[in-house]
């Protein structure tokens, strides 16, 4: 069955864009949404979201072993971000872990659940874990401040853009000055059959659309799995190095890759930030071409107009791209000039010996 949110059901709500068609892209004002949800004033329902339980006494170790962060001992409450890695170090699940002391919640996209969970059993062995696909008893509700009505829900607290111990930073700009500093995020597990009931009983807080919650994403780098991946993706071109990676930890399918591009070699590919021309007042598709000098260099993966920035993108370019150079994106008979602002830095990876260059190393 076909998931639609309850809360497509107020007053204005219209519903997203594909993968987000299931909740509100906006509720008749995505501008003003976006201002008070920026304002620690909203809340977004994220309820497409998957959600896989993990129980058992075994349940943190055998994750551990699976993953490409630490989670032996990741305490009742705490919350972390991790990947799940192909044999050639891509990305083929990116998971936010909470565990509560008897069961670790895993959130994912949506239409992620059913894959995880397969993957997930086919690891069993016999090891004491069970897994759930919980999807359709819970739901997940985001906002940017926490909410004193959902104080006894379990909750993610987004660690971007933190530097986790065993993380290393691959954008140039400090961790204190990172955009993302004004986007912490907070992710609530709410009962799916009470989910209508609890966000509009909420006080203080009112609704905001998923196009509010993409502005403020994409204004703080935020990489999206699904938006700035694809299927060669490896963690390093996404500055998840900093969140979902610990280069300390014991072995894991894609740790070679991982470790072997971080010291020695350079990721093919890097996350740019764009400042887009709004002269058109209409914005480019995602999946747009990005060209230098006639040659598309890269492509658009996620695109929002800003409530002040104005409209602005996220992109995958080649790493030899000049992070100066002034780019354009094309779609179709489009054109857009945009402005690049270096997430990744070009000359990222291969810290054994560096010396000097747009990346500084770990403090």
């Amino acid at each position: 069955m076909t998931y639609t949110s309850p809360l497509l059901s107020l007053p204005g709500a219209v519903p997203g864009g594909a993968p987000d068609e299931a909740v509100a892209a906006h509720y008749g004002d995505p501008f003003r949404e976006q201002r008070v949800l920026a304002s620690g004033q909203a809340v977004v329902d994220l309820s497409h979201r998957g959600v896989v339980t993990v129980t058992g006494p075994d349940r943190l170790s055998w994750l551990n072993t699976l993953s490409s962060q630490l989670l032996l001992d990741l305490a009742p409450g705490r919350s972390s971000e991790t990947l799940l890695l192909s044999v050639q170090g891509r990305i083929d699940f990116s998971v936010r872990v909470v565990d509560d002391g008897a069961t670790a919640w895993l959130i994912v996209e949506g239409g992620e659940a059913p894959g995880l969970t397969a993957w997930l059993q086919r690891m069993k062995f016999m090891l004491r874990v069970e897994i759930a696909d919980v999807s359709a008893d819970w739901a997940v509700v985001g906002s940017l401040t926490p909410v004193p009505a959902f104080a006894s829900a379990t909750v993610w607290v987004d660690p971007w853009p933190g530097v986790g111990t065993g993380g290393f930073p691959y954008s140039v700009v400090a961790e204190e000055a990172h955009p993302g500093r004004e986007r912490p995020w907070f992710e609530y597990l709410i009962p799916q059959d009470s989910l209508l009931e609890a966000v509009t009983g909420l006080e203080g807080f009112t609704p905001a659309g998923m196009m509010a919650a993409e502005a403020l994403r994409i204004a703080a780098w935020r990489p999206r799995v699904g938006f700035e991946t694809d299927d060669k993706t490896i963690p390093h071109e996404l500055d998840l190095m900093r969140t979902a990676v610990h280069l300390a930890k014991g072995c894991y399918k894609g740790q070679e890759t991982v470790a072997r591009v971080h010291n020695l070699g350079h990721p093919p590919r890097r996350l740019v930030f764009l400042h887009l021309d709004g002269s058109q007042h209409t914005l480019p598709a995602r999946g747009s071409g990005i060209v230098l000098d006639g040659r598309t260099v890269g492509r658009v993966t996620s695109v929002a107009h800003h409530w002040e920035m104005g409209p602005i993108a996220l992109g995958v370019v080649k790493r030899s791209v000049d992070p100066a150079a002034q780019l354009t994106v094309q779609d179709s008979d489009e054109e857009y000039p945009a402005a690049q602002e270096i997430i990744v830095a070009p000359d990222a990876g291969q810290v054994v010996g560096r010396a000097t260059g747009f990346l500084k190393g770990p403090r």
